[in-house]
């Protein structure tokens, strides 16, 4: 009889020790929910929103041009070296002190190295790349490396720089590599979507959307040279420091422009961001493939955008086009006969919106280019063709982004010390040491500018000459003080001079009531 209440404990051992295997299992593989929460669910069923077609399409259309750039954009890296100099820490210590524990820093006139980064994209099979100047122009030697997406990395040589356009060529010794279609970026238009590729803050091929905000930006500064072509593609796409020469695409896949600059107070994004042209980049990266530099043509004037005042002054019918401030001697400008003065509307049949336009058309082509201007000069148009010229510093053109009057005598014959108090400056006659200085017979020199007058806001400064008001050539202040009380309620154009050269400034002359 006490063999059943064995066999009792043997049955219920075994289904304790089943029912323990089957527990464990159920914690190694997740079963455990299903076992004992067989009917609990998280989560919603299904998504809250169902996509439009268009809205589909659109996240496809983004989505298939990053997959389809990414690998294009690639990672540079460089090493500079700049020399030690210890001089100002080594006096602080001479006074308080050196701590015992201080690393050495090298003595004065060692090179140290540092390290830089920023983007690129990749322009030909065989290994040609597209940068910006300000990412390698300090690289050392051997001091270029290029990482692809795959994490592939080549030494890069650089075939050559263009500070004006911030462009620069690098090559690997790579062939079969993924290429870049580059778009035509004349065909941009405001509000178009973008994708900007590149390597912000070490972080790899980073894909950041937005939008086309202007184009034609030009006149930023970002170049202190006065002869640099900056006419930016903007946009609200993120771009950060690291960012600097990758690409800007549209959403067929086409490289656009080449993110070069941000406009920030931090260092950091802010929602403003500045590509170049692909069509400028285009033909500055042939010219360096091809010469190892830029062949650029030149016109050979200095210029000024067109605003309202001189706009009124000149009788455009809109403001429009880059104003021709000076004429450099000898130039194609010059043989051709442009005039200080002239308005230049057109260049081989595209619009000149401002001066910056101008620059960057005339910074796609070469030296030995003809090119057709449309101008605008005494109220009507003609036109004028200039076979560009080159130019050992590469210039294209110089960018320059600048009532009655109390004489003892009316006379036009006066020549003392003349103050226009509505516009806010004073003219004397010219010294001797003033013509011998700027080369120059007649003028009357402005002697003082009143702070924020409108004499100051529309750009004359101390110490300029006076030499023209509209086409009459001005020898003595009694001209000038006739000419502007003639004037009343008009706009003067001033031709001034200064040991800068030359420009026109446009006044508007107060009317007395």
């Amino acid at each position: 009889m006490r063999k059943k209440p064995i066999v009792s404990a043997v049955l219920l051992i075994g289904i304790g020790i089943i029912f323990g295997v089957a527990l464990v299992s159920t914690f190694n593989t997740g079963g455990i929910a299903s076992a004992f929460a067989a009917d609990k669910e998280i989560g919603a069923k299904q998504a809250p929103v169902t996509l439009s077609p268009q809205v589909q399409a659109l996240n496809d259309a983004m989505t298939s041009a990053s997959k389809s750039v990414n690998a294009t954009v690639v990672n540079i890296k460089v090493v500079t070296e700049s020399k030690v100099d210890n001089k100002q820490l080594r006096d602080f210590f001479k006074f308080f002190g050196s701590p015992e524990d201080m690393p050495g820093g090298g003595e004065d006139g060692d090179m140290q190295k540092s390290e830089g980064a920023g983007s690129g994209v990749i322009i030909s099979s065989d290994g040609y790349i597209i940068t910006n100047n300000h990412v390698v122009e300090q690289a050392k030697d051997d001091g270029i490396t290029v990482i692809l997406s795959d994490r592939k990395e080549y030494k890069a040589k650089l075939i050559g720089r263009d500070p004006l356009t911030d462009l620069a060529v690098i090559k690997v010794e790579a062939s079969n590599l993924p290429v870049a279609h580059i778009g035509n970026s004349d065909e941009v238009v405001i509000g178009e979507m973008v994708i900007a590729v590149g390597n912000p803050l070490g972080l790899n091929s980073t894909v950041t959307s937005g939008i086309v905000s202007a184009i034609g930006r030009g006149a930023l500064g970002l170049n202190r040279d006065r002869y640099a072509v900056e006419n930016f593609i903007q946009t609200d796409a993120a771009i950060n420091p690291g960012n600097s020469g990758g690409g800007l695409f549209n959403l067929r896949g086409s490289l656009i422009g080449i993110n070069s600059a941000i406009a920030t107070r931090t260092g950091g994004y802010m929602g403003y961001g500045f590509a170049i042209p692909a069509n400028l980049m285009k033909a500055v990266a042939l010219d360096i493939i091809e010469d190892g530099k830029v062949d650029r043509g030149y016109i050979g004037i200095s210029l000024r955008p067109v605003d309202e005042v001189s706009a009124k002054s000149l009788k455009l019918d809109k403001v429009a086009g880059a104003l021709v401030d000076d004429i450099i001697k000898d130039s194609p400008a010059e043989k051709a006969g442009i005039e200080a003065g002239d308005v230049i509307l057109e260049l081989d049949g595209k619009p000149v919106n401002s001066s910056n336009d101008l620059q960057s058309l005339v910074a796609q082509r070469r030296a030995g280019d003809k090119v057709n201007l449309k101008l605008w000069r005494d109220g009507k148009s003609l036109s004028k063709s200039v076979v560009l010229k080159k130019r050992d510093d590469a210039t294209v053109a110089s960018n320059e982004d600048g009532v009655t009057g109390s004489a003892s005598k009316e006379d036009e014959s006066t020549n003392g010390t003349v103050s226009f108090k509505d516009l806010g400056f004073t003219v004397a006659p010219l010294t001797e040491k003033v013509k011998t200085e700027l080369n120059i017979e007649d003028g009357v020199l402005i002697t003082k500018v009143e702070p924020y007058s409108h004499a100051s806001e529309r750009g004359l400064f101390p110490g300029f000459v006076i030499v023209k008001a509209e086409k009459q050539s001005i020898s003595k202040t009694g001209q000038i003080n006739k000419i502007i009380k003639d004037r009343q309620g008009e706009v003067l154009k001033l031709q001034v001079k200064s040991k800068d050269g030359s420009r026109l400034i446009f006044l508007e002359i107060p009317k007395k009531s």
